[in-house]
């Protein structure tokens, strides 16, 4: 099989486990692809762990799954240096859980800024520093963060540098009734019958499939336009009164990277080799919702980073 076949067939296979989250499974494909990391949010039980777990019983790679507790702290995480008398080295490094391909990192808001620290340098630069030395991550390497809208006591929201380092931020909602019967079926087999153990992927597929897509051309229009909505963020008051009023910092380089970044894959995944609008406007709220902070008035009126992304795809026009 070709590498994007290989992709086809890991979706495919990740539906039959995940029904009514298309999207989740789409964009967690897309950002694994794009080697970034996510940030999921979604009410629980929406199949959040499920997923990333599907993606991982798919794939022959190793998933950590870290709880975000307020009592954790950041040597959790990372690993800590044990001290060891009977050795050469008094100190034998003790690698964390981040030391793995897959992390999920769930409810990440329930630790305080100084733990969600701790998987910055990860996100990142793919390596951990601790005690002086550097250690590297896992060539195939992403973060699968989680939380929940509703229940906000005993959290901490993420610091903007953090929520920066992700590539997307993915909401998840309801699954349909026609999905919600399929769901009970699906347990009530599951239940029944035990789990086989199917032939994994070779992290080999990602890798091939991040070659090609790394083929895909995107034109110099394509590019003035990703420009242009991430500067939309930033001045708004060049295209509406309205959108200054409710933007208060728009999006950093970041942002523009991240579009690039997901919509080369998302004319990959969908079997192109080079971009179109319709590409691009696909994946600019997952993109760019957690890169704007709206204004005192705009959260007062309900508006939210998704409306405010709607008119400025409204208003910058692209260039034919």
């Amino acid at each position: 099989m070709t590498a994007h076949e290989s992709i086809l067939h890991l979706k495919n296979n990740m539906s039959k486990a995940i029904i009514g989250q298309e999207t989740l499974i789409d964009r967690l494909i897309l950002v694994l692809l794009a080697n970034g990391n996510m940030l999921l949010e979604g009410l629980p039980g929406l199949a959040k762990t499920r997923a990333i777990k599907s993606l991982a019983k798919e794939l022959d790679c190793g998933l950590s799954r870290i709880q975000f507790t307020p009592d954790l702290l950041p040597s959790d995480i990372t690993g800590t240096e044990i001290y060891q008398p009977e050795s050469k080295e008094k100190f034998i490094f003790q690698h964390g859980p981040i030391f793995s391909n897959l992390i999920l990192a769930d409810e990440i808001n329930r630790s305080p800024a100084k733990v969600q620290s701790a998987l910055l340098e990860a996100m990142e630069e793919r390596q951990v520093s601790v005690a002086g030395k550097t250690y590297k991550m896992e060539p195939l390497f992403m973060v699968m963060a989680t939380q929940n809208p509703v229940e906000q006591e005993g959290t901490y929201p993420l610091p903007e540098a953090q929520m920066d380092r992700f590539l997307m931020h993915v909401m998840i909602d309801y699954p349909d009734d026609a999905s919600e019967l399929k769901i009970l079926r699906l347990n009530r087999e599951e239940q029944k019958k035990q789990a086989t153990e199917a032939e994994k992927l070779s992290p080999q597929v990602i890798f091939d499939a991040r070659k090609e897509i790394d083929q895909v051309t995107i034109s110099e229009n394509m590019e003035k336009y990703i420009v242009d909505i991430v500067s939309a963020t930033r001045y708004p008051k060049k295209y509406s009164e309205e959108l200054d009023n409710w933007i208060d910092y728009g999006a950093s380089p970041r942002g523009s990277i991240a579009i690039d970044r997901a919509c080369r894959t998302h004319a990959w995944m969908n079997g192109k080799d080079f971009v179109t609008p319709d590409n691009i406007r696909a994946i600019v709220h997952d993109c760019l919702r957690h890169r704007l902070i709206l204004s005192y008035e705009a959260n007062a009126d309900g508006i939210t980073p998704d409306h405010v992304l709607d008119e400025i795809l409204q208003q910058v026009a692209v260039i034919a």
